[in-house]
């Protein structure tokens, strides 16, 4: 039940920002330049609420079966294509192994296209993109030459087992990426049921034109795209919580089952709310030494400790925790998030 906690011994519970770290790190080739850089998700997770059981344990998402009427444990699951009569073909971890793109970490840049010229029915997701090594000179130069060129450097790379097509675009002096959809994956008009247009007389349009230009703005504003319904939920959310009204606290033996991830491109959570962009232009400011020394430090704390159980404190990318699961053996970790590998990598290095 809820309880009106006292405020002395609870957290705010808004914590103070942490920094943002990189997920995925690699190298943009062209000719025979070479450009180092490490990935940063460009957003922040926005107000959210959870399914939680009446004393506060977060609830846990299961894999259930409606023939046996039962949980189905991880180690069961086995994935199936479906074929159009409703049939499904298994698949199994080797064989998907099999027809994995080959591992590379460069993004090799094989044209540049006008930014006019893509479709924002191909965008998927935008990431900034900061220089990684010792110098960051050609950072520089290839983000000044895109940006005032407008264009756009189109490329296929593989991140964690899986192939994206991605632009590369530069805006106030930074590196992005789009990763964008592949050409069979859109729907066309007429796929949606949608008529042919035809082409309308002037003369007809000419009062849609006036409303247009009467709304016109020189510049779109921040507090324009501001998630308005968001903040009324966190506002909600911190007088209750000032008031010790409706707050509850999960069980101290609870531990709530990760989620399953809604897109393998998707790693939010290594962004803190934090200035990005800020950090970025500060890091081209300092010629790269201080990412050098960090990612040093990681990799020396992963030497010291190779078995954290804790996907806050194990350094490794998904890839590198996917390769070792793979060698251990443990089934189903193509469909495991990074979280759900530490701990099954730690399980069953302890049972040997």
């Amino acid at each position: 039940m809820a309880k009106h906690a006292k405020h002395r011994h609870r957290a705010h519970p808004h914590p103070p920002p942490s920094g943002a770290r990189s997920f995925w790190s690699g190298t943009i080739t062209f000719g025979l330049v070479s450009v180092p850089v490490e990935f940063f998700p460009s957003h922040r997770s926005g107000a959210s609420l959870r399914l939680l059981d009446r004393d506060g344990t977060p609830l846990a998402r299961r894999y259930f079966c409606p023939k046996h009427r039962a949980d189905v444990h991880p180690e069961h699951v086995v994935r199936g294509y479906e074929l159009e009569n409703g049939e499904y073909v298994l698949v199994r971890d080797e064989e998907l192994e099999a027809i994995e793109p080959k591992k590379t970490r460069e993004i090799d840049l094989r044209q540049f296209v006008q930014l006019s010229d893509i479709s924002p029915a191909y965008y998927r997701r935008a990431y900034y993109l900061a220089p990684a090594g010792d110098t960051n000179k050609a950072y520089r130069l290839l983000a000044a030459a895109m940006q005032r060129s407008q264009r756009a450097g189109i490329a296929t790379f593989v991140m964690r087992a899986k192939e994206y097509l991605v632009a590369i675009l530069a805006e106030r002096g930074i590196l992005a990426a789009i990763t964008l959809r592949f050409h069979d994956e859109l729907r066309t008009p007429e796929d949606v049921g949608l008529p042919e247009t035809s082409r309308a007389a002037a003369r007809d349009t000419a009062a849609f034109r006036r409303a247009i230009e009467r709304m016109w703005s020189e510049r779109l504003s921040e507090s324009d795209l501001e998630a308005r319904t968001a903040g009324d939920l966190r506002a909600l959310a911190e007088k209750k919580w000032r008031r010790g009204e409706d707050v509850v606290e999960a069980p101290a033996a609870a531990v709530a089952e990760e989620p399953v991830e809604d897109d393998a491109d998707d790693e939010a959570a290594a962004a803190g709310p934090v200035d990005l962009l800020e950090a970025i232009r500060q890091s081209l400011k300092g010629g790269g030494r201080d990412a050098k020394a960090s990612r040093q430090s990681a990799a020396r704390r992963h030497r010291e400790h190779p078995n954290v159980g804790d996907e806050r404190t194990d350094e490794r990318t998904k890839e590198e925790l996917y390769r070792e699961a793979q060698r251990l053996g443990v089934s189903g970790r193509s469909e495991m998030s990074k979280g759900q590998l530490v701990r099954a990598i730690e399980k069953r290095t302890r049972r040997k």
